[in-house]
């Protein structure tokens, strides 16, 4: 009896302590789910440009899963990469901070990420968050995988199908296929629908708490060479469009996937779904930035390479059907998603919590001024940027040693006409803001060798853990 009576002390404090615990973070609690803080999905495109969406202006691609996120919550109309393309762009995401502040000023694949301060994955997981994550990493060096920075839960990347010889969409001879992979049944499936699938099943199994999950397509990343035919006949795109249309597709049956997951089991308004690219179009597959010029590959010190279709929606907690124009950047979802979650923005974050102003109690801009400071060597030498944004205005040089360039994008988008000359105080103002962020950040980092032939992601079938 005296063992049986310290069990039950022992669980009744446990009890106590975890109510103590809701109280003092102000969660609610209702019967059937002991924690009721909002669950927070990332979906993160990879080079999905401006114009493709149907929310934003695209008339050959249909979307009507993604165009209704934006008609249930508000579509971001100047959201920005700091740090393009897609590696840079998710180290900062990942990080909620600017990744020049860890030395990492352009491609610079393999660079760590900081391990002194916690990645969002590790923040919502110590906060009691299940994370799980799918998709494409490419994130700090093959030894800091998804499962060593945060994530519970890795979707294994399944095996790659073979590609016959008289395939159209055979790559350089390659013997493996790089978007269809075999399934567990032994059927060769389109990855972006595999994806689709592995998002439902997360859903499913950790309905009962809190959960963040973070998906990255593969697509809609060039070359789309391989699209099957049924998604491309779905699209009115013509041309190289007409492929990239056909991978568009396929990411916005995935979303419909997740919405109706959601809704079966009533979690739409308990979600937070952010829907987000990791930077502009790449013009060589037909993607549109529209009606803005430039993107990946070719003008990529145009506003098209920065500027990305950004959703996010939470029926009840934000307004539907709204548009949001302030200057706002990927690395604010960190501190969004921590402020969902009731915690305070950890001091590395240079990020703002988007809920206020996309629920119209604050106004303005989240961010007053956003910079840019993008270095690239050998044949990635075009991608060099020196920018800021300050409202409509956009200064920009490609090098140090270029004069400096200015554009009003209000009355501007194509940044045809440069006003340097007549707004000489405007510039020296912008680029003084340029040259005092740009003074507090540290050296670009080397890239160091790391031996391990382990996958980031472990490869397979099923979902690979941490514990």
């Amino acid at each position: 009896m005296k063992q049986f009576g310290e069990i039950l002390l022992f669980v009744l404090c446990g009890v106590l302590s975890e109510a103590g615990h809701a109280a003092h973070s102000g969660q609610r609690t209702e019967p059937g789910r002991a924690d009721d803080r909002p669950n927070i999905v990332l979906i993160y495109v990879d080079d999905l440009g401006y114009g493709d969406l149907g929310a934003y202006g695209s008339r050959d691609i249909p979307t009507p899963h993604i165009d209704r996120l934006a008609a249930e919550g508000v579509r971001l109309t100047s959201s920005q990469i700091t740090n393009p393309p897609c590696c840079p762009s998710r180290c900062s995401l990942i990080m909620g901070q600017y990744a020049q502040r860890f030395g990492k000023y352009g491609m610079s694949r393999g660079l760590p990420v900081p391990e002194d301060r916690p990645s969002l994955a590790r923040f919502l997981r110590d906060c009691g968050y299940m994370t799980g994550q799918i998709g494409k990493w490419d994130i700090g060096t093959r030894v800091q995988g998804p499962l060593q920075l945060g994530f519970e839960e890795v979707a294994r990347t399944p095996p790659k199908a073979p590609v016959s010889v008289a395939d159209s969409g055979r790559r350089n001879g390659a013997a493996k296929s790089k978007y269809f992979c075999v399934d567990e049944a032994g059927q060769t499936v389109w990855l972006t629908d595999y994806d689709g699938d592995r998002v439902v099943e997360f859903v499913e199994r950790h309905r009962e708490r809190p959960f963040f999950l973070y998906w990255s397509p593969e697509a809609v990343h060039s070359p789309s060479a391989e699209v099957p035919e049924r998604l491309m006949q779905r699209t009115t795109a013509t041309g190289k469009r007409r492929k990239l249309a056909g991978n568009i597709v396929a990411v916005d049956d995935q979303v419909g996937k997740l919405l109706a997951c959601l809704d079966r089991h009533a979690l739409r308004e308990k979600t937070l779904v952010i829907f987000s690219s990791d930077n502009g179009a790449n013009g060589s597959d037909g993607g549109s930035s529209s009606p803005f010029t430039g993107g990946k590959g070719v003008g990529t010190q145009k506003e098209g390479w920065v500027r990305v279709p950004t959703i996010l929606s939470m029926p009840g907690t934000i307004p539907e059907g709204t548009t949001y124009d302030g200057l706002v950047a990927n690395f604010d979802f960190y501190s969004t998603a921590a402020a969902a979650a009731g915690q305070p923005i950890p001091d590395h974050c240079d990020g703002v919590n988007l809920l206020p102003y996309l629920q119209g109690k604050k106004n303005g801009s989240a961010h007053e001024y956003l910079f840019w400071l993008n270095n690239e060597s050998g044949d990635a030498v075009r991608r060099h940027l020196m920018a800021v944004r300050w409202r409509d205005w956009r200064l920009y040089r490609k090098y140090a040693e270029d004069p400096w360039q200015l554009f009003d994008l209000n009355e501007d988008a194509a940044e045809e006409h440069d006003l340097a000359a007549a707004n000489v105080k405007l510039v020296r103002q912008l680029s003084d803001r340029h040259a005092a962020w740009a003074g507090k950040l540290v050296p670009e980092a080397e890239i160091p060798q790391v031996s391990s032939r382990i996958p980031a992601v472990p490869s397979g079938h099923g979902w690979a853990t941490a514990r």
